[in-house]
């Protein structure tokens, strides 16, 4: 019983983490990461106690998006003290301190964005958000009963381990792009979709974009500059390329027969859910919680292609007679020595 409590737990861990990410994605497309200018405090007051009658406007997302984070961090502060009690695999208790370091290491990322008002910490800060949200759901995994009794030596999934890798780390890498975006702070640096100022190139010459600027600055918008107008391009090109490449994965894994194959295929519907919403929010000129929407998609597209990458991989090990352990266990282990 205590066990499957613990795994219960982790879950919860996980839907918190993407509660957070949703906050967090909430606060910048709000444009309000500095509606509370001082941390750890706010507004002087310490976090906890500040009055609710002051809960108002941006403070309000900024505010709640900070108490979120400390329950995280509790929570994963619980995770971990749990694993180290009822856990028996020390690989899975060192997974634990990680986490635990990790979040840590968030909350001073967080802390510093506001602090030094840096916008490069604050990529760092997204990025390390969505690959915790990774690692607490690999933590979830191994707990599960499912992990423990699977015997997927004979599944096909161990064919698909480097393509699952792949398209892992190129949704990373768009999660990465897309918090670059976010926190550049330009708005839509291309106003239009499916075209790019009514082209298929965007227009990137330096006459292109003083035009640009000069109509931008006249509707009352931030300007924008080349390199943002690439950037945002090749968002969009890798957005296209997922749109492909994950329904073909996940429709050869059905096909396979694998364990994987009805989860490949919810994965799947899900990047042509987040196509939609990339537009919408295009459409409907970065509307708050349609960008937030989108935010959150993307972070269930990281974590699914991560788990699957994960079981695909143990699949292979266990095909070739390797004990089934993630990779990550043979250092941990070391370490526990």
């Amino acid at each position: 019983m205590s066990k499957l409590l613990l795994h219960r737990f982790s879950q919860f861990l996980v839907v918190a983490v993407l509660i957070l990410i949703c906050s967090g994605g909430l606060v910048t497309s709000k444009g309000v990461g500095m509606a509370v200018p001082d941390w750890p405090t706010t507004y002087g007051y310490n976090m906890f106690l500040f009055p609710i009658h002051l809960w108002q406007g941006g403070i309000f997302h900024e505010h709640t998006h900070r108490l979120i984070a400390s329950t995280v961090g509790f929570l994963t502060i619980g995770l971990c003290v749990w694993l180290w009690i009822a856990e028996k695999r020390k690989w899975l208790k060192w997974c634990g301190v990680i986490a635990l370091l990790a979040v840590i290491l968030q909350g001073v990322l967080g802390g510093l964005r506001v602090t030094l008002i840096e916008q490069q910490i604050g990529i760092f800060h997204a990025c390390l958000a969505q690959s915790f949200l990774l690692f607490c759901a690999f933590i979830s995994l191994a707990l599960s009963p499912w992990w423990k009794k699977a015997k997927l030596a004979n599944d096909p999934a161990r064919h698909f381990s480097k393509a699952a890798l792949f398209l892992a780390v190129l949704i990373f890498l768009q999660l990465a792009i897309a918090a670059s975006m976010r926190h550049q702070h330009a708005g839509l640096s291309i106003p239009d979709f499916p075209a790019t100022y009514g082209r298929v190139i965007p227009p990137l010459d330096a006459d292109s974009i003083s035009k640009i600027n000069a109509d931008r600055v006249a509707a009352g918008q931030a300007p924008t500059s080349a390199p943002l107008i690439a950037l945002q391009f090749v968002h969009r090109l890798i957005a296209y390329f997922l749109a492909v490449a994950i329904p073909w994965f996940s429709i050869r894994l059905a096909k396979s027969g694998s364990v994987l194959g009805r989860w490949t295929l919810v994965w799947s519907s899900l990047v042509l859910v987040q196509i939609a919403l990339g537009a919408w929010t295009i459409w409907s000129n970065k509307a708050a919680d349609i960008a937030t929407a989108h935010v959150a998609i993307g972070a269930v597209l990281f974590l699914m292609g991560g788990l699957f990458t994960i079981i695909c991989f143990r699949s292979k090990r266990e095909f070739e007679g390797i004990p089934a352990k993630p990779v990550i266990s043979r250092s941990l282990s070391e370490l526990a020595r």
